[in-house]
């Protein structure tokens, strides 16, 4: 027997609700230094305020995988790459610069 789910009606029939779009990212830190643990903390501040659920994020400790790092482009600490939507951005540093962040990860305030 197969399950049908129920379709909620939407008051305007014909349009179609907007899909979601899912920021993409890499924080790459070395864990426990100064400025990682603050860009960490403002990261987390931003996308709990601006992306709420609309977020992908991965950590990424460079004195765990350097390999990676370099391969990836990445020579300084902190550093958040956005990988999507295009276009990709990179920002180094603590994150401290909201308007900044917001900007590079095409957030509008």
């Amino acid at each position: 027997m197969r399950l049908k789910k129920a379709k909620k009606k939407s008051k305007n029939p014909g349009l179609s609700t907007p899909l979601a779009t899912i920021v993409v990212m890499r924080l790459y830190i070395a864990a426990g230094a100064p400025n990682s643990v603050k860009a960490v903390a403002n990261l987390a501040a931003i996308c709990k305020q601006h992306l709420q659920d609309s977020f992908k994020l991965e950590v990424i400790d460079v004195l765990e995988f350097p390999l990676r790092a370099l391969a990836d482009g990445i020579l300084v600490t902190p550093s958040l790459a956005k990988v999507a939507p295009s276009p990709g951005a990179k920002i180094v540093g603590d994150l401290s610069d909201r308007s900044g962040v917001l900007s590079a990860l095409g957030i509008k305030e």
